[in-house]
């Protein structure tokens, strides 16, 4: 994978609580050669005092903090949520790490840009959050019988998901035709379809179908590329304006 690709991945961590994990992850940056960090918290964290972050300062220092998720990945064409599974219920498809490798590369050899997205140490990505991602990648791990759902350390998790990304030109497979929307676009067709569903009267007949977060994952899956979703809106503010008698 070369500069330019490495160019286009942005690491970004939700809820991250310990400034240590988060210097962690900006040194396994470093030493991968990325460099776009992103953070998103509802608080103030002092990661720029973090000790772990050796020879990673220019990381921290361009880190970009976001009040959401929407806000952090919407100039991203691929958004890759990271999961241990355990027996929690998804309604993402899920990649081993090795085949997601695979898929990021595709998307980094047109002209995508991708974000891989890390939850708290605590409790992972809620379901709100997963719901702006494509489809999630896990590390397989080994099962043991003391251990209910084995996770790793954020800054390990995240090391091993980068060596994945560099570690040959295996990595890195021939895209699919044309760019892929990016989750700004994404998030302004789901505005747009939620809308539209409210005029029409949807909302009403059909209140289970209607969470926010399901009509996101309902646009994702339709895999809009660049050049359609402008087509896409289009469509749905005609059909708003004909609703509307406007």
């Amino acid at each position: 994978m070369g500069s330019e690709e490495l160019d286009r991945v942005v690491m970004v961590l939700v809820r991250a609580r310990n400034p240590n994990n988060i210097g962690a992850v900006a040194r396994a940056m470093h030493d991968f050669g990325f460099r776009h960090l992103r953070i998103v918290n509802e608080y103030e964290v002092p990661f720029e005092t973090a000790r772990s972050a050796v020879d990673a300062s220019a990381v921290v220092a361009g880190a970009v903090v976001f009040a959401g998720v929407a806000e952090a990945v919407a100039d991203c064409t691929l958004v890759v949520g990271t999961t241990a599974v355990g027996e929690r219920a998804l309604q993402h498809p899920v990649y081993a790490l090795a085949k997601a490798g695979e898929k990021i590369g595709a998307e980094l050899m047109g002209e995508g840009r991708v974000a891989l997205l890390f939850g708290s140490e605590k409790t992972g990505l809620s379901n709100d959050e997963l719901s702006h991602c494509h489809w999630l990648l896990t590390i397989p791990m080994q099962e043991h019988e003391d251990v209910r759902h084995p996770s790793m350390n954020l800054g390990q998790a995240v090391a091993v998901c980068l060596y994945e990304l560099v570690r040959g030109e295996g990595s890195v497979v021939a895209g699919g035709a044309g760019a892929s929307a990016s989750a700004g676009e994404v998030e302004r067709l789901t505005a747009l379809l939620t809308e539209m569903m409210e005029e029409t009267g949807y909302t009403k007949r059909h209140p289970a179908n209607c969470d926010e977060a399901q009509i996101r994952r309902l646009v994702l899956r339709m895999g809009v590329s660049a050049s359609d979703a402008p087509v896409w809106m289009g469509i749905v503010r005609q059909v708003l304006w004909k609703v509307r008698g406007e």
